[in-house]
């Protein structure tokens, strides 16, 4: 063997032995298995489980055609879903550029460069020494060959920060929708409590008018008659608070619109209805990773987490781009494009990293430190989502059992302010005796309606932890603990 040869083989064996190393360094989180999260005990009590998944239109069961309406206007306009829009523009701009990187690529250059001609380089007399311009006009090739799979892994982790998107879009949707839906439902409580107040603000007036009569008679004194002149501003503030609560509330359905306050005015009495059956499919936890849009986006930079591993695990093997040329090159424009001027040109360009000082270990351990987070993350969404179910399911239970007591109260204190009224009526009880069966007769009508806008607002909260109706095209198909990377050196 010739002693350049050698010499040849000798240096790339100490390069390849002298070459940056990943030993040791692996990601330490792994993807929980929905499966393994307990669950049965708190979701079997529900009264149904082979209810439909929710649709994507939800809220039409609802059976209210202004909230409809609303909705359209909401997932139309609003701001926040725009941005997530605009977010997933990017993210699939960025994979488009991520996928062009594993093509090759063909650039026209044309340059021109007057300049003084050394004599004692490499261009010989009579130019060496003169001036003139160097000229090339040329079409040059580059294509990276992917032997380490560093380009395919940074378009799949552009892919997957891309579906990681398309789900934060309907994470949006779902939580606009569901924020909408919730205000509209306060908005049918604050009419209900409106109700109630002038209700109340009517009978109260009746009752002034009667005690202004017992006065009259002489059956009572000016101090039962103050107290019922007291009790009607008394009711009078308690109706303008909750008519300010209303404007509050439609100020804050027409920002979720992306409209002005002015949108809120036109916003009608809500006509929600509401079906009581308590309603849960089956296949829970185990089916709750595909239907729930922020688990299905964490699942997916977990996917791009341990793709972006791939890529800094290639930067510890060679990197072998092809370079080639093709066009005209000449001293003077002249004769530039004359055949004597062509110029081409093909051959490997390879870099290897020697020494870098760590800088290749601490850039590949950021990378699984980052699969680590997204990891965790996915493992805390999940576990969250469940418990989101299972928060749903017992504060609808619960609200069922003190509805249940609160109107079998109401019954029984409604009678007792009808027999306290009569007592009035007729001399035997004074004013004070009836204001205290009152005020307890308005407490419990308006905490039942509290609980019916509380169910409503509960069922839309389990339709949001259900997903709203959300289903991906397609899903990642990292396992826990799986990160693919080129074979070691």
């Amino acid at each position: 063997m010739r002693a350049p040869s050698i010499i040849l083989v000798g240096l790339g064996a100490a390069i390849l032995s002298a070459c940056a190393s990943d030993q040791g360094l692996t990601p330490k989180a792994a993807l929980t298995d929905a499966n393994q999260l307990a669950a049965h005990d708190t979701l079997a009590p529900a009264v149904k489980t082979t209810a439909p998944w929710p649709g994507a239109d939800w809220w039409r069961a609802f059976g209210d055609p202004q909230l409809d309406r609303l909705m359209d206007e909401a997932l139309a306009g609003s701001p926040d879903l725009r941005l997530a829009r605009a977010r997933l523009d990017q993210a699939r701009a960025l994979a488009g550029l991520a996928d062009a990187n594993r093509s090759p690529r063909v650039d026209a250059n044309a340059t021109s460069v007057y300049q003084h001609f050394s004599e004692n380089d490499l261009v010989p007399p009579p130019l060496g020494g003169s001036s003139d311009s160097d000229n090339r006009l040329a079409l040059d090739f580059s294509y990276e060959l992917d032997f380490w799979g560093k380009n395919q892994a940074t378009f799949e982790a552009a892919v997957g920060r891309a579906k990681a998107a398309e789900a934060e879009v309907q994470q949006a949707r779902l939580l606009i929708a569901t924020a909408l839906a919730d205000h509209y439902i306060q908005l049918q409580r604050e009419f209900a409590q409106q109700d109630i107040t002038e209700s109340l603000l009517r009978q109260r007036r009746q009752l002034l008018d009667l005690t202004r009569q017992r006065v009259a008679a002489g059956l009572d004194s000016r101090v039962e008659l103050e107290q019922a002149a007291a009790a009607i501003p008394a009711a009078e503030a308690d109706l303008a608070a909750i008519r300010q609560n209303m404007d509050l509330t439609r100020h804050r359905l027409a920002a979720l619109m992306g409209a002005g306050p002015d949108r809120g005015l036109a916003i009608a009495r809500p006509q929600v209805g509401f079906d009581d059956a308590l309603a849960l499919p089956t296949r829970l936890p185990a089916e709750l990773i595909g239907r729930r849009p922020d688990v299905a986006a964490q699942r997916w930079r977990v996917e791009a987490a341990a793709r972006e591993i791939d890529v800094a695990k290639a930067g510890f093997y060679p990197n072998v781009d092809l370079l080639a040329f093709v066009g005209f090159g000449a001293i003077g424009l002249n004769d530039l494009l004359q055949g004597s001027s062509r110029i081409a040109g093909i051959g490997p360009a390879i870099s290897l990293p020697i020494f870098d000082a760590g800088r290749l270990r601490s850039r590949l351990s950021a990378r699984d430190a980052d699969f680590d987070i997204a990891a965790e993350q996915y493992n805390a969404t999940l576990v969250d989502a469940l418990r989101d179910v299972a928060d749903q399911l017992a504060s609808r239970r619960a609200l069922d059992i003190r509805l249940q007591h609160n109107r079998a109260a109401l019954a029984r204190f409604e009678e007792s302010y009808r027999l306290a009224e009569l007592r009035y009526q007729q001399g035997l009880a004074n004013y004070l005796t009836v204001l205290i069966v009152e005020e307890q007769v308005l407490g419990q009508r308006r905490q039942i309606a509290d609980l019916q806008a509380s169910q409503r607002t509960v069922a839309v909260g389990l339709i949001r932890a259900l997903g709203g109706g959300y289903r991906p095209a397609t899903e990642p198909e990292t396992t826990a603990g799986s990160v693919a990377r080129p074979p070691a050196a």
